[in-house]
């Protein structure tokens, strides 16, 4: 597989020194929005029914590398997050894990690591590492900007608590200012009410609770992804990166499963023409409905963007669960972690960003070069090629 124009990874564990975020293939300057990017990190930390462990930390994002005055230079770009929260190597605040949490990566990786002990696995399984990766989306948000896209996600339930609401342009700004207004990042109050008293029932049961996400890409050009090769198709790309967020069970483009229960008539979106818009990223192509979720054969239609995602209740709860000690194989119930009750309005940020950073990705493969003026210059060139379709066949050839 070739390697991806734009990637990144992720290193550190829950509780050790940092977290470190590297990311390669970003043009030179792209101007970083720091308030943008402490904000997210910031954002990712709240949400009602969150645990003690964000009254600790307070992450900012240290650049160690690819960065000159707040602008991307073109080299691999390193971030670090510190942990306040640092106790890895101390054995009396981080002792060994014998009795794994059903739901959790404790079982499996410690049998694939070929230990009784789960601390190993469970540190870096945690969804600390998130974070990492909140800044890698935040960081391609900043690139996304500069080619006129938007972004934005919230969540859509808590257990049955669920907001039916439509997301669309014309309404984006009043939607933000809700959702930041909520303590559970979703943009409607009576819905919010209900969430919140879903979590706190949770709590007082010594529970834990899920939901559902969504985000929301604006603004795209048709033609992001491909259909050629199926590593490069975006719908898969995003169910990859929002499906890889930990306690994530199924994620959704568009109608998602219900499209398996309608006539194809109900599901397939129309296609119309508005020649007053073709000087815009749809080329003046419009749809009365999303069903798709402005993807089709891999590929962005001109549609905005709809990914959904389903958060299992976290795995660690305060009443335990049946479990069996790994040493002497005997039923006890399972090892409790410092936890949150619910964490969806934090995996609603996560899954806003990492959905940012595929659209960004797809972006620059379609676009390429070094930099963010050369970026610009070829989507824009693109987009007036695109506006003359049927373009002129070269003299003396055959149409």
């Amino acid at each position: 597989m070739r390697v991806p124009y734009l990637d990144y990874h992720t290193a550190g564990e829950s509780h050790g020194p940092a977290l470190i975020t590297l990311i390669q293939g970003m043009p030179a300057g792209v101007e970083l929005d720091m308030d943008l990017i402490n904000g997210e990190l910031l954002r990712r930390q709240g949400g009602y029914g969150r645990g003690g462990r964000m009254r600790i930390e307070t992450d900012t994002a240290e650049f160690l590398g690819g960065v000159r005055n707040g602008v991307t230079i073109g080299s691999p770009i390193a971030v670090r997050i510190a942990n306040k929260d640092s106790r890895l190597d101390d054995a009396d605040k981080t002792p060994p894990v014998h009795r794994p949490r059903p739901g959790h990566a404790d079982l499996a990786g410690s049998v694939k690591w070929l230990t009784t002990d789960c601390r190993g696995t469970l540190e870096r399984a945690s969804a600390r590492e998130t974070a990492a990766r909140t800044v890698a989306g935040a960081i391609a948000r900043c690139l996304l900007r500069d080619l006129d896209m938007t972004v934005f996600g919230f969540v859509r339930s808590v257990e049955s608590a669920i907001w039916d609401g439509a997301v669309n342009a014309g309404n984006l700004d009043a939607m933000r200012s809700a959702r930041d207004a909520s303590e559970v990042y979703c943009p409607d109050e009576p819905t919010s009410k209900a969430m919140i008293a879903c979590i706190r029932a949770a709590k007082e049961n010594k529970d834990t609770a899920g939901g559902l996400v969504e985000a929301h890409v604006f603004n795209c050009p048709i033609g992001l992804g491909s259909s050629v090769d199926w590593r490069e198709k975006l719908d898969a790309r995003l169910a990859y990166a929002v499906m890889g967020v930990q306690a994530f069970k199924s994620v959704e483009i568009g109608l998602g499963k219900d499209v398996a229960g309608l006539p194809g008539s109900k599901v397939h979106d129309p296609i119309e023409f508005n020649a007053g818009n073709r000087e815009t990223p749809s080329l003046g192509f419009s749809r009365p409905s999303n069903n798709a979720g402005g993807l089709e054969g891999g590929m962005t239609n001109g549609s905005p963007i709809v990914v959904r995602g389903a958060m299992k209740p976290i795995a660690t709860l305060l009443q335990g669960l049946p479990s069996v000690n790994l040493n002497t194989k005997q039923p006890e119930q399972s090892d409790y972690e410092r936890s949150d009750v619910c964490a969806v309005s934090a995996a609603s940020v996560v899954v806003e960003n990492v959905v940012a950073f595929e659209v960004a990705r797809a972006a620059l493969s379609k676009f390429g070069g070094d930099s963010l003026l050369e970026t610009r210059q070829n989507y824009d060139a693109f987009l007036e090629k695109a506006s003359m379709l049927p373009l002129e066949p070269p003299s003396g050839t055959i149409a």
